[in-house]
């Protein structure tokens, strides 16, 4: 009796059934590799603000310190952004006609807030508390990157899960005075150093779901 399927059709099975496998390996593989690049997690592209406002110069050359602008970082999980009055507690005097900061003047003279562009961003489901890490000394370069050297801010690192379990996993190497946790260039003289750091602060590997996901 002849056979039901020419011979070729085993051949074209197995080549369908691989492609069937490959395309479904490719439509989960695909958004989960899509997730970690820069396009889905905004790193490295610079957010153009209402106002002209660069880090470079308040911070490198003016010497502005990040807590005088973001003063909530050591007592909330917020940071913050400062308001209109701090900004013209030096632009009252410096630059104050200027058309750059006209925005900044009317602001300060209607008690309208500037809508800034929120740089850092994390989904609605994650706890994030930056007082809990500045005041056990994690610097402010350790999230932010350089923002000394920042025409624009922009986001640094994914500030994917994975990326935050591999500081929570082992956070000793992360640490620093904290008289130094705004500083863009300090680096542990030494190993000793950090396990002195290590031993002050006594961080925990905060690794459980709840960390997090509250």
């Amino acid at each position: 009796m002849a056979a039901l399927f020419p011979p070729w059709t085993n051949t074209a099975t197995r080549i369908v059934l691989g492609a069937l496998a490959v395309a479904i390996a490719g439509a989960i593989a695909t958004p989960i590799l899509y997730a970690r690049t820069p396009f889905a997690t905004g790193a490295g592209d610079p957010l153009l603000q209402p106002v002209w406002f660069d880090h470079r110069h308040h911070v490198r050359d003016d010497g502005v310190d990040c807590l005088y602008c973001h003063e909530d970082a050591e007592r909330s999980p917020y940071a913050g952004v400062p308001a209109t009055e701090r900004c013209m507690g030096c632009h009252a005097q410096i630059w104050n006609d200027s058309s750059t900061l006209a925005l900044v003047r009317d602001s300060a003279a209607t008690g309208r807030p500037i809508r800034w562009q929120r740089v850092h961003s994390l989904p609605d489901f994650v706890y994030f508390d930056h007082s809990i890490h500045v005041n056990r000394g994690i610097g402010c370069v350790s999230c932010h990157g350089r923002v000394d050297e920042m025409a624009a801010v922009y986001q640094v690192h994914r500030l994917s899960m994975s990326w935050c379990l591999d500081c929570h996993r082992d956070p000793a190497p992360h640490l620093r005075p904290r008289d130094r946790i705004t500083s863009m260039t300090w680096e542990a003289a030494s190993p000793a150093e950090l396990a002195e750091l290590a031993a002050q602060y006594r961080p925990r590997s905060l690794t459980h779901c709840s960390t997090c996901h509250r």
